[in-house]
């Protein structure tokens, strides 16, 4: 995790739940609806965080079998009636946008949101402009940790994924998609460079949120260089 001089990206690609956006609240309460709705337990905080990453169509088979669709259901329709009424941008994630467009780093998003919704919440908070496209669950053959999505978002970007990539998330699934794409990964925790990372691969850099990082890219990048 160097913080040295190093180049600034071509392209960031985020991660959008709980990288951009705060949605814990709303995706543990919809989740939970569809949990009691299908005869089971509802989920603590805690261990929808630890459970929560992957993307619906992966996720949902495993956890209601042959009730699968009935349960994509009622998620969806859950989730649908709150999620903009309980959408809330991070703290820096806009400045971070504005400051990162402005100097001309393509942007995308990849996310295992499902694509209609992803897209409508970055209507809802104005932020469409800032992308060059927004991949949800569902858009590509395959969802993150797949390859497939990052392809997509950069499809008509005129870059291709590699070092002069950033992949920028908050879970274990978003450094998995990162490193196996050729990109370099950055991962938003809490506690920053000091955090105890033991996930596999390794972040390259970790930053405690969305303010730190702009920083990070403003003041300790090279413009524009590719990184060798």
């Amino acid at each position: 995790m160097d913080r040295g001089m190093i180049n600034r990206p071509k392209a960031i690609l985020f991660d959008w739940d709980n990288t951009l956006v705060d949605t814990w609240p709303c995706i543990i309460q919809a989740m939970n609806k569809t949990l009691i709705t299908m005869g089971q337990s509802p989920w603590s905080e805690a261990e929808a965080k630890a459970r929560i990453a992957k993307s619906m169509r992966e996720t949902f088979p495993v956890l209601f079998g042959e009730r699968c669709e009935e349960a994509k259901k009622v998620f969806q329709q859950s989730f649908k009636d709150i999620h903009i009424d309980m959408l809330t941008a991070l703290p820096g994630a806009e400045d971070l946008l504005t400051a990162a467009h402005g100097a001309g780093v393509y942007l995308g998003v990849v996310s295992n949101k499902t694509g209609a919704f992803l897209r409508t919440e970055a209507d809802h908070l104005g932020w469409v402009s800032y992308f060059g496209a927004l991949v949800g669950a569902g858009d590509a053959e395959r969802d993150k940790p797949a390859c497939d999505p990052v392809h997509m978002v950069l499809a008509d970007s005129g870059i291709s994924p590699g070092p002069d990539v950033w992949f920028v998330g908050d879970n274990a699934v978003d450094v998995q998609c990162g490193a196996e794409s050729g990109c370099v990964t950055v991962l938003i925790h809490p506690d920053g460079a000091a955090a105890d990372i033991s996930m596999i691969p390794a972040p390259h850099h970790v930053f405690c949120d969305c303010s730190e990082l702009q920083g990070f890219l403003l003041t300790e990048t090279v413009p524009f260089q590719s990184i060798k």
